[in-house]
Parts: structure tokens; sequence; C-alpha cells
């Protein structure tokens, strides 16, 4: 059945994200709606009938927290106070959700008269995150009060062993169904509770299309910008597909088992909110402060402080009660790296051409002169700092002996962000003399932006000649270099590129080594 639901859950992604949206909305309505009428009728039996919460704050204090093992011995405010903060880490389920919504952040509109306003969209984030916090913690301590420990709930039915209480796993379904001693609220039972379930089974089976609907709209945005991922993975529906079916292999892995699932759903949530708090606490530290709030920014730092080291502890301790959810993690972290890794190396022989950008109309039109002109066909690549242009200009004419009517183009490229995949230099041009020199900027592989400028050039004419000089290292590193930061073994990869985006043989610029 599971499985089924999950590929019902594809099919619905398939379909389309719109109609996944609708749907999704159409269930949390009735989920939360459902859910809000047992737990305001539990807090409103719990109001009318006064002497609950203090004989359920009495059993506490007095040391009697139907624990099977208790953290700490004794009793007393403080003594339940501290196995609450021990128990805590254990509730790291409860703020799954959260961290799916910081997934669409990116989907947040401005305003109407401008969407990509940035101060409107951080202002409806916020609206958004504050919705999502607030919701998710009426229903949170609603609901634990309601169905706490021998308050409308018997203490038996809440127990895990010897024998499973009929309220474990499925505490507000168990007041829903009306199984509750008390007589919470006339409404619920065969027919509420079966209403109910039906809605939890819908919402449990949508959990992971918002998690899903993040994936979708994250991994194409950044995997294969940055070459980690195949071509593909831009594209909508193939994506669908392979998620649908890791969901499938996940859910067999697990055997379809929540709480087998649970240590590495709640590792991940911890380990991403930390990671949050973590990066907020640094960016508040590092912010200057205002002209007479600075008592104010040190309570804020303070503030920042307490929360980051709450979730940095509720980690720790959630990894050393459950070292299976770090480990089913990294598993998953190696494999992405691996992937990605692979992909990028797989994918390095791509053109990969995004766009030639300039500076300005002029250094447009000189470009222009210059690839469609068709007098140039010698193109020589230029390391700048490492020696004049008119040195180099004397030794390659008297090396491959050039006359002094043949005009030279050289090439210089200037590193941009290696970490991207898509080339998109920046080109500029100037005239020296009688040499041209282009100037490539912004470039993240040395080899394609040579490649790229030779194929431009030859687009107006014959084929033109690549004179390279010899590159240091072993053969090993240049093609490490190369794989990993576009350097390295440049004439022997700008020869591959080129084998590669030019089929005919007359068409293809020559490379020279020497």
């Amino acid at each position: 059945m599971t499985m089924f639901l999950l590929v019902m859950l594809g099919a619905m992604f398939l379909k389309g994200y719109g109609e996944v949206v609708g749907l999704a909305t159409v269930l949390v309505i009735a989920f939360l709606g459902l859910s809000f009428i047992v737990v305001v009728a539990g807090l409103v039996y719990l109001v009318g009938h006064p002497s609950l919460l203090p004989h359920w704050i009495g059993e506490i204090t007095s040391g009697r927290y139907h624990l099977e093992h208790a953290p700490l011995a004794g009793s007393g405010p403080l003594v339940a106070l501290g196995i609450s903060l021990l128990v805590f880490p254990k509730l790291a389920l409860g703020l799954s959700g959260f961290e799916t919504g910081v997934l669409h952040i990116h989907l947040v509109k401005g305003t109407d008269a401008d969407p990509n306003d940035a101060a409107a969209r951080v202002a409806n984030t916020r609206k958004l995150l504050l919705v999502a916090a607030l919701i998710m913690s009426f229903f949170l301590i609603g609901s634990s009060l309601v169905t706490g420990t021998d308050t409308l709930i018997p203490a038996d039915e809440l127990r895990l062993e010897p024998v499973k209480g009929k309220a474990m796993d499925r505490a507000l379904a168990y007041l829903a169904h009306g199984e509750s001693p008390y007589p919470i609220c006339p409404l619920f039972g065969r027919a509420f509770g079966t209403a109910y379930d039906v809605s939890t089974i819908l919402i449990l089976w949508f959990a992971g299309a918002s998690a899903m609907g993040g994936l979708l709209n994250m991994v194409p945005r950044y995997l294969p910008r940055y070459g980690m991922a195949p071509e593909w993975a831009g594209a909508y529906r193939p994506l669908v597909i392979a998620f649908t079916v890791i969901n499938l292999l996940v859910t067999l892995a697990f055997r379809a088992d929540v709480s087998a699932q649970g240590g590495a759903y709640a590792t991940g949530v911890l380990v991403l909110m930390t990671s949050a708090c973590i990066a907020s606490f640094i960016h508040e530290m590092r912010r200057s402060p205002e002209p007479h709030h600075g008592l104010a920014l040190q309570a804020q730092r303070a503030g920042f402080g307490l929360i980051t080291l709450v979730f940095v502890y509720t980690t720790i301790a959630n990894i050393m009660e459950r070292p299976d959810g770090i480990i089913i993690a990294s598993i998953f972290i190696v494999c992405v790296m691996a992937i990605s890794f692979t992909s990028r190396a797989w994918r390095s022989d791509e053109l990969r051409l995004k766009e030639f950008r300039f500076a300005d109309d002029a250094e447009r039109m000189l470009w222009t002169d210059i690839v469609h002109e068709g007098a140039f066909r010698v193109l020589v690549p230029h390391r700048p700092g490492s020696r004049s242009l008119a040195d180099k200009e004397a030794e390659i004419r008297r090396k491959h002996r050039i006359p002094e009517n043949v005009p030279i183009v050289f090439l210089e490229v200037h590193y941009g962000d290696v970490s991207e995949f898509q080339n998109a230099p920046i080109i500029s041009a100037r005239q020296e003399g009688s040499r041209f020199v282009i100037v490539a900027k912004d470039v993240v592989s040395v080899s394609h932006t040579i490649a790229q400028v030779a194929m431009e050039m030859t687009k107006g004419g014959a084929p033109l000649d690549i004179i390279f000089g010899w590159s240091k290292g072993g053969s090993l590193k240049l093609a490490l270099d190369y794989v990993l930061f576009g350097q390295g073994d440049i004439p022997n990869r700008v020869v591959d590129l080129l084998d590669k985006a030019i089929t005919d043989v007359s068409r293809r610029p020559t490379v020279i080594v020497g």
C-alpha cells in the first residue's frame, strides 16, 4: 500500500506542480481542521475540569513520571525540568516540516508591482516562517497538554511495553475515536475517528510532497549549474521519476517502518536547523551595532547564542542516542558526493558555453571584427604576467616561421568562480600595434574558453592555428587539475573539445605545441 501511494505521489508530480499544490492545500486544511477540533475540544474539557491538570502536575512533581527508565532520580520541579531537558531531543521530529518550508523560500514573491523586490520578498518570507512557527507551536503545545500521560489518556494506554497501549503512536486518534474514559466531545466516535484516520493517512502520504517539491525546485538550480548532476537533472519530469525511484528504494530498505526511518530523518532535520542557527549566530556577531542600540544587540546575540546551544546539544544527544541516523545520513552524503564528482568528471569534455558577455558595445564591435573578418589565422594563448607580449610574439614568429605580415591574436584568460560549470566569459579586446589581444575574464575553464574562442574565429574563414607552449607538471596532476579546476593539460583538452564539437576535420582548428 505504501509503495502504491508513493507511485501515486510521483504520478501527481508528473501531472503538474500546480496540481500537487492544490491537492496538498486541501489535505492540509482537512487534517489541520480535524486536529484543531480534537485539540481545542481537549483543551476546553481540561479547562472545564480543573482537577485534571493539577493532578497531572502533582504526579510530575511527586516523581511519578511514568517512564520506564527515568534519566534522573528524585522529585520536585528542578528534577522535572532536568528530565525535560534530557528528554527534549526525543521530540526533534516535532520540528519536521519547518525545514522543508525553507526550501521554498526562493519561490516567495515581493509585491504585485515588482515580484522581485528583495525587501518585500524578505518581509513576506518572515511572514511565511512566522505563521508556520505559530501553527506548529499551537499544535505541539496543545496536543502535548491534551495527550499528557494520565490527563485525558490513562498512563497504561501510552505504554510501549510490556503490552502496547491503544494510544501509543496514535494519541490524537485515540481521542478522536472517543476511546478516552472522559466524555470530551459528543462529536468524537467511530465516524469522526475514521475521518481523522483517513486524513492522517493522506497527510502522511503527502508528507514527502513538500520535501520532494523543494528538491524539484532546488536541484535544477544548483547541481547541474556546478556540473554535479547530468544535464537531464535540470528537467522536471526525469527528476520526478528519479526521486520517486529513490523514495521507493528507501521505503523498501526500511520496510516502510516509520520508527526505523525516524532516526535518519531526525538527524537530517536537526543538522539542517543547527547549521542555520550557527550561521545566523555568526551573522549576528559580525553585525555592527547601531548607535544607541548596543545593549539591545547584545541581548539579541545572547538569544541567538542560547538557541544555537540548545540545537547543538539536541543534535549531539540525538546522534548519540540513535547513531543509525548519522550513519544513514552519511551514506547518503557520500553517495551524493560520489555522484557529483563522477558527473563533473564525466561532463568535463562538454563544450559548456553559456554565452559570451562584453564590457560594452565597443568591445563587442571589435570582437565581431576579429571573429568575422577572417584575416586572423593564428591564436596564441598567453598567460598574463609571465613575460611581455612583444617577447612572446618574437619567439612565436621565430619558432614557427610566421611572417611579419601575418597578424597574431593573443588570448589572455582570467579565472572567475571555477565552481561554476557553464562558461560565460566577459570578453574585451584591444589592438597593440600589429597584434590584437582578446581578454576573457570570469571564466570557469581555460581550455573551454580557448576552444570556444577558436571555434568563433573559425566561423569567419579557414581553420586557424592555436599555438601553445609546453605545460609543466606530471600527467596525473595535469589531468586532475583539468577535471577539478578547469586548468592543467590545456592543449590536449582543447584538442578533445574541438574533436568532439567539430566533426568536419577540414573546419577544425589545428593545435600546435612547442
